[in-house]
């Protein structure tokens, strides 16, 4: 097979493969005939099949003139043909440029915009959007003579004859050559392009491999979008331990469980928000695996409150092995089911391996062991910086580790703790007052499902704290005597109480991991009128 050898004609295994598009050929060498993809129609992809597909999708790309650094912005839900297309362009060393299917004009407008890319990939018609005449409409309102091509699935993925293909030929460097552009969120400010390699994502997927620890015998889920970063770490972790997952297109709770179960799924997971759904279908069979097959719940992309660890033990019956990554870094930490409970339940795991974290004090230094800092980082999962040069000279310090604008505590046990942002310090009358600290408290009362709590400006105090709280299930509003009365029973300082509260249906989340909008909060209650409440 010619048109699939790798540099130097041979084939590496899924251990040392430097490109992800050696990753596919190794883990289809090493078992051909192994389920890899499963869609919940039931349609599936061996690990064969998949490479395959890929060679004959690449073809028909190279036919439209798509080769290597060729940018390519593709926006597809979470399918087999929005793995088998990525994995078509990483074959043909493209740049590309994922988007969530969730967005819409705004978000896929700048990114066009930025990217600038020869072809825009869509599906077609889904869910209700039609993705073709989306991405039409703001193709033409580009100013200027770039004009990208528009290539809609809706009649299927294009294909060749794979031995039209030149041989496979891996970057001189992988770690260094970037094939992946990804947007920040932009839920605290303008979003930024992320520049990554294969090497950047294979570190992390690895990572989180080696974190999780499952086989061959085990079945994984993606609940959240392919074109997020946690894609390709996730599907990396499958290519490279040679087990296959489920891919669930829209999560609605009850028909993904319903799609476990008719699998044998044994791992789930997605950000906190997930955790508490998949809490809510436990509740309905008590006494009974809500999945019998269930090992473990593996996440990360919000803070995860130490109750909810102890209630999907309690309840569940499994670990929560929560983790801890960002678009720049895709696998920073994880939970692992070798960890002891105290651990899953207070950390984010430990670093995964090849990532170095330090913990720098307020004036610069690194802070001691057991200490709050922000949390810096260096290692082969690190990103190679922002499209923006004034980005990137402001996300690294002199030495070269990346600031997360996290705070956190390396523990004794290596463990990190998470322990709020930066930006989430509250600076009431001086003292500072970390949000996740109150956040984690008010979060283990019964009428609280789920709270953020932000700083206000305030004449007097400077900030403010206030607590908004989404009202659990099957209760009513939670009173500020009671919120005080929980808090000072748990033995927060008085000092650290909200002044202001706030009950609300559902707090505003983004749509990826479901992670709450605190700058939406702040936006939202900044001005309105409020009166102290009388301690």
């Amino acid at each position: 097979m010619p048109y699939g050898t790798t540099k130097g004609d041979s084939v590496s295994t899924p251990e040392t493969a430097a490109t992800i598009w050696e990753l596919v050929e190794a883990r289809a060498e090493a078992t051909p005939d192994a389920v890899m993809l499963i869609a919940e129609s039931g349609a599936t992809s061996t690990c064969a099949q998949l490479r395959d597909d890929a060679l004959a999708t690449a073809a028909g790309l190279a036919a439209m003139g798509v080769g290597e650094n060729t940018p390519v912005t593709w926006q597809l839900p979470t399918t087999i043909d929005a793995i088998v297309v990525s994995l078509a362009l990483a074959r043909l060393g493209a740049l590309q440029n994922p988007i969530l299917h969730i967005y819409r004009e705004r978000e896929l407008g700048v990114a066009i915009r930025r990217t600038r890319p020869e072809l825009v990939i869509v599906p077609g018609e889904w869910m209700g959007t039609d993705f073709a005449a989306m991405a039409g409409g703001v193709i033409d309102s580009l100013d200027g003579d770039h004009r990208p091509t528009l290539l809609s699935l809706a009649e299927g993925r294009p294909t060749g004859d794979p031995s039209t293909l030149a041989p496979f030929t891996a970057p001189d460097d992988p770690a260094t050559t970037v094939r992946w552009i990804y947007y920040t969120s932009g839920t605290t400010s303008e979003p930024k392009g992320v520049r990554h390699t294969d090497a950047t994502l294979l570190a992390g997927g690895r990572g989180l491999a080696a974190a999780v620890d499952l086989g061959p015998d085990d079945i994984g889920s993606m609940a959240f979008p392919y074109a997020h970063i946690a894609g390709p770490d996730y599907l990396i972790m499958c290519l490279h331990s040679g087990f296959p997952f489920v891919l669930i297109e829209a999560f609605n709770p009850p028909n993904a469980v319903a799609t476990y179960n008719e699998h044998g799924v044994t791992m789930i997971g997605g950000s906190t928000a997930f955790y508490q759904m998949f809490l809510a279908e436990q509740a309905k069979t008590p006494g009974e695996k809500f999945i019998p097959t269930l090992k473990l719940i593996s996440g990360g992309g919000a803070p995860k409150p130490p109750e909810l660890a102890a209630r999907i033990r309690d309840e569940i019956g499994v670990p929560v092995c929560h983790g801890y990554g960002m678009t720049e870094v895709p696998m920073i930490s994880q939970g692992s089911p070798t960890d002891t409970f105290e651990q899953l339940a207070n950390t984010e795991g430990a670093p995964v391996p090849g990532c170095e974290v330090r913990i720098v004090a307020e004036d610069g230094t690194e802070a001691p062991t057991g200490s709050e800092g922000e949390v810096r980082l260096k290692g082969p999962m690190v990103f190679l910086g922002y499209t923006d040069d004034e980005a990137t000279a402001a996300a690294f310090d002199d030495d070269g580790w990346f600031r997360t604008g996290d705070l956190g505590i390396l523990r004794e046990d290596g463990h990190l703790a998470l322990t709020g942002r930066l930006k989430d310090v509250i600076i009431r009358k001086g003292e500072n007052i970390s949000a996740k600290e109150v956040e984690d408290l008010l979060f283990t009362h019964p009428k609280v499902g789920d709270v953020a709590v932000i700083g206000l400006p305030d004449e007097e105090r400077g900030e403010r704290v206030a607590a908004i709280v989404e009202r659990a299930e099957g209760t009513d509003d939670l009173t500020f005597a009671e919120m005080s009365a929980h808090l000072n029973e748990a033995g927060l300082m008085t000092r650290k109480i909200p002044e202001q509260l706030e009950v609300v249906d559902a707090l505003p989340r983004n749509e990826t991991l479901r992670k709450v909008l605190k700058f939406k909060l702040r936006e939202t209650y900044a001005e309105v009128p409020w009166t102290p409440a009388p301690r």
